[in-house]
């Protein structure tokens, strides 16, 4: 699977170009300015990209009201397969965010229900009384997702509704030329739906790729043969900040070691979960580390675990967001992007990860761990990595069996030496291949 082996960049359109929150009807192309990022993500050398929902919708995007037709704050269809044509050019997938749990109140087949009521041949697309009420007051109940009323939820087990998603899939691998799916609130999504989704899709087009969100439980309820091929990986991705919050990678490397350690009880190991150090729904990592000299170190222990790394617009530069200011502040438009010292490093980061067999498929094993300081190794039958990060104010060396007397660091190109042990400076990390 290519996705195994690329780094992703994460961008939520609507806010990347500055569209309006409220759908005002008018149309106009803002998707033009997402052109100025086909060459930053050329330059910082990923091969994928995942846009957050970019069809028409009420508001957020999560709200849809016509899944085959580009948000008209965007513009049209013409235009994403512009984008999209120009992306596969520079040889970089592209995955949509596929929001099939449920609609926005504008969405033609609800609004149809709210017109006709009993009398409508899509009142079953949803789950609805009319007997009852709701917040909107349109004289009968139906069921929205985990509450709120403006996101309507689908009834999947209807044949209607799934067969005109999957066709709607199909209409996005035709006209658009997509590579894959990032299935929003997948853990709310019937099983059954999931396994012909990847069914047909596969039939579609092969090595299509899907990701699931998961937000916690168990992955493999949506993830592993004829499932999912990846699903959100929230359990490391709060391990990584809290752990150096707490300045104890005990958390990260436990959670790694239960994941996908080397005895036979770990839960995912051979699966590909999708790694983040933040994304659309959550604070961006440079406001959430309490010690700002750990952003480098964060994202080559997330480079250097099992999974699939992503990038959110924005963070590769260290821009600054909190959840608490809402999600808008998550989801901002740049000029365009930025360029600076953390980019050269994440650069590296990609590099890293891309070049080397052991980080996309390699076993994991805990060869040092301490409060401040930890050593992985990422081994397959043909090569091996260390991944070794020190988030203490102080330099830290490190005494373990290092199988090689020096090492390429992957991210800088340095050549370290192991004599005496590897000594790792304050607040570094380093990605390490054996000579």
């Amino acid at each position: 699977m290519w996705a195994y082996e690329s780094v992703f960049y994460q961008i939520y359109p609507l806010g990347a170009c500055g569209a309006p929150f409220e759908n005002d009807g008018k149309t106009e192309k803002r998707l033009k300015k997402l052109d100025t990022y086909v060459p930053h993500l050329k330059k910082l050398g990923v091969k994928g990209v995942l846009f957050n929902p970019l069809f028409d919708s009420d508001t957020h995007g999560y709200n849809t009201r016509d899944y085959r037709k580009v948000d008209v704050r965007l513009g049209d269809n013409a235009d994403f397969k512009k984008l999209v044509d120009k992306l596969h050019k520079a040889g970089i997938k592209v995955i949509l965010d596929a929001v099939f749990n449920h609609v926005g109140r504008g969405f033609w087949g609800f609004t149809d229900v709210l017109e006709k009521r009993e009398g409508s041949e899509y009142k079953d697309w949803f789950h609805i009384n009319f007997g009852g009420n709701n917040g909107y007051n349109d004289g009968l109940w139906y069921e929205g997702w985990e509450g709120n009323f403006d996101l309507v939820k689908l009834n999947l087990q209807n044949p209607a509704v799934t067969d005109y998603l999957i066709d709607t899939v199909r209409y996005w691998i035709d006209t658009f030329d997509i590579d894959g799916l990032r299935l929003d609130v997948a853990y709310c999504l019937d099983q059954n739906f999931i396994r012909r989704l990847r069914y047909e899709s596969s039939q579609m087009k092969e090595d299509f790729f899907l990701m699931g969100e998961m937000i916690g439980g168990d992955y493999r309820n949506i993830c592993g043969e004829g499932l999912c091929d990846s699903a959100t990986n929230y359990e490391c991705y709060k391990g990584l900040f809290s752990s150096m919050n707490s300045y104890n990678l005990f958390e990260i490397t436990h959670s790694l070691l239960r994941q996908f350690g080397p005895e036979n009880w770990t839960l995912y190991r051979g699966m590909h979960l999708w790694s983040f150090v933040d994304n659309h729904d959550v604070t961006r990592v440079s406001s959430i580390l309490a010690n700002p000299e750990h952003i480098k170190p964060i994202y080559a222990l997330m480079f250097g675990m099992p999974g699939i790394p992503s990038i959110y617009y924005g963070s590769e530069w260290g821009f600054k967001a909190d959840k608490s200011q809402g999600d808008p502040a998550l989801r901002p438009m740049f000029d365009k992007p930025l360029w600076n010292e953390l980019t050269d490093y994440i650069k590296g980061c990609v590099s890293a990860f891309q070049s080397s067999k052991a980080l996309q498929y390699g076993a994991f094993k805990s060869l040092v761990l301490q409060n401040k300081a930890c050593v992985w190794e990422r081994e397959t039958d043909d090569d091996r990595v260390l991944v070794a990060c020190n988030i203490d104010g102080a330099p830290f060396t490190a005494h373990f069996d290092a199988r090689a007397g020096q090492a390429v660091d992957l991210i800088t190109g340095e050549m370290i030496d192991f004599g005496g042990g590897l000594e790792i400076p304050p607040n570094t990390a380093y990605i390490l291949k054996p000579q």
